[in-house]
């Protein structure tokens, strides 16, 4: 099978193509009209099988990552980070794009990541909104930080209060968007109702943590190490022991939305409940305290998403939690 590494960016990517003992490279527009020039350019160098591998970096691999799915070759998206300790592993000291995208093809020849499937149209566009009210959320948070800082001018205050008007007003519409899509998708508004049984999960906390896709993960640990919620430990021979940390090596953003749940869960989740008080009988930090919950919220959401059952608040009392 044929190797293509890519290295992306905004307005092009580099390739580097391993066929048939040869290796090729080249540099392609980063825009769905032009990726027809890909497929082209891989027919004249004679390819059939291909595993394309790529990092990733948001909305400007998406496409192409899709795109090539869709014409049937094995696509990978992996972590920056992955990529990143690869090359220092093979003492690379140059960085370009074309240096880039050998690192990348390399990293597929010889780690064979895994298979990356293309998010189903309505997961998409559930981020999509969820993305937009985060962004509009930091936005009126910016806004009511320099109004709170105490503007002196008389205009610019009112126009702050516009703006922030303004802003609430498309936080309550892109809400309701949200609701509405959710309402319009069987598999979703199930999912959002498993997920909202959960005491400290509300209906946004909710629709952020199905554009995970929990379902896909093998396990509970595996979902949590993608978020980054997995402890991590750093001990070496007799005296290195450094305190335990949560890896925060995954989406931040889910993080960020775990943390006010959690700590709601702290007082009305019986799982986390308990869980913390055993924590905190242990001498642990109030931090480490609030990233476990965020944990085993995650646990619990993956575990009502993959039986299909409700919370059940009584299975605490038979089956009490661990940390």
């Amino acid at each position: 099978m044929s190797i293509l590494g890519i290295d992306l960016a905004k307005a092009a990517y580099q390739v580097t193509l391993f066929h048939a003992e040869q290796t090729h490279r080249q540099r392609f527009q980063n825009d769905a009209a032009a990726f027809a020039d890909l497929t082209h350019w891989l027919q004249q160098q004679g390819v059939t099988e291909l595993h394309a591998c790529m990092e990733a970096t948001g909305r400007y691999g998406e496409a192409l990552a899709t795109y090539l799915h869709g014409q049937g070759y094995t696509v990978s998206v992996v972590n920056p980070a992955q990529i990143k300790h690869y090359a220092k592993s093979q003492l690379r000291r140059n960085k370009t794009d074309q240096v880039d995208a050998d690192v990348i093809a390399h990293f597929a020849q010889t780690q064979h990541p895994l298979a990356w499937q293309p998010t189903a149209p309505e997961i998409r566009e559930l981020a999509e909104l969820v993305h937009q009210y985060t962004a509009l959320q930091a936005a009126r948070q910016q806004e009511n930080n320099r109004l709170q800082a105490g503007v002196q001018s008389e205009t610019v205050r009112q126009l702050l209060t516009k703006h922030l008007a303004f802003l609430d007003a498309q936080l309550a519409e892109v809400l309701r968007l949200i609701d509405e899509h959710i309402d319009r998708h069987p598999d979703l508004k199930a999912n959002q109702t498993l997920l909202t049984s959960i005491p400290g999960i509300g209906a946004l906390t909710a629709a952020k943590l199905q554009t995970l896709e929990l379902q896909r993960f093998d396990t509970a640990r595996a979902a949590s190490a993608f978020v980054g919620l997995n402890p991590q430990q750093h001990e070496s021979g007799t005296s290195v022991h450094r305190r335990g940390r949560l890896s925060k090596m995954g989406d931040a953003e889910i993080r960020r939305a775990l943390y006010m749940p959690a700590v709601c869960a702290k007082r009305f989740n019986p799982f986390v409940r308990d869980l913390c008080a055993r924590l905190a009988e242990k001498g642990k930090h109030n931090l480490a305290i609030i990233g476990a919950a965020m944990h085993k919220l995650l646990c619990l959401a993956y575990g009502v998403l993959k039986s299909r059952k409700p919370f059940d608040s009584h299975y605490a009392k038979i089956h009490p939690a661990t940390p």
